[in-house]
């Protein structure tokens, strides 16, 4: 997970078997992102629903890339501002969640955790491994295929916490891992609306030009 995640797409992919690449990782994401927010409210893991978001924010990343031949610079960094504000929703969403199983008590059940770690990890190794042929290209090119490699790090986290959670049989490091990547993707959010606002006056000007 790196602010790298959080940049507009601005070029223009043209080269097919990267679009092959991207639409794979994309497949990847969405379906790693349904998978873990079923698992998370199953699990009653605050981590796995986290570690979600994230999914969802590297499979909006993908679709602005994929759009980026169709799309104007102004609709693509409406679309930006769009995808930082579900992340700000399901963000809080996942702080709520949080608070509720501090307060409750709910442990996460470890088995379910750990085992979706493992298939989240494997999503991001492929999608890093299908990334990889293009990663010296463009900055965008090589945003995607950082967000990939570093968010296998955070599954890494979150697997470690089902470990501590099953050996403890306590909630704090499935929800401490959950503060950290919601955190991250946070800021991320943060970085995007910024970014996006910038580029709608750019692209007016353009406009006028």
């Amino acid at each position: 997970m790196s602010a790298d995640c959080a940049q507009i797409s601005r070029a223009a992919i043209v080269a097919p078997g990267y679009r092959r690449a991207v639409w794979i990782a994309l497949g990847l994401n969405v379906a790693m992102f349904i998978a873990e927010v079923i698992a998370g409210l199953e699990a009653g893991s605050t981590a796995l629903l986290a570690d979600a978001l994230d999914f969802f924010s590297d499979s909006a990343a993908y679709i602005i890339t994929l759009a980026a031949l169709g799309w104007t610079l102004r609709s693509r960094a409406n679309a930006a501002l769009f995808k930082a504000g579900i992340m700000v929703a399901m963000g809080i969403a996942v702080a709520w969640t949080g608070i509720a199983h501090a307060m409750s008590g709910t442990v996460p059940q470890a088995g379910i955790v750990g085992a979706l770690s493992l298939a989240a990890l494997a999503a991001n190794v492929a999608s890093a491994a299908v990334l990889l042929p293009d990663r010296g290209g463009d900055a965008n090119q090589r945003s995607l295929w950082l967000c990939s490699r570093n968010d296998a790090i955070a599954n890494i986290a979150v697997l470690v916490s089902a470990g501590i959670v099953a050996v403890t049989g306590t909630l704090w490091a499935d929800l401490a891992v959950a503060i950290g990547i919601a955190a991250i993707e946070m800021r991320s959010a943060g970085s995007i609306i910024a970014q996006a606002l910038g580029e709608r006056p750019e692209a007016e000007g353009h406009g006028h030009a």
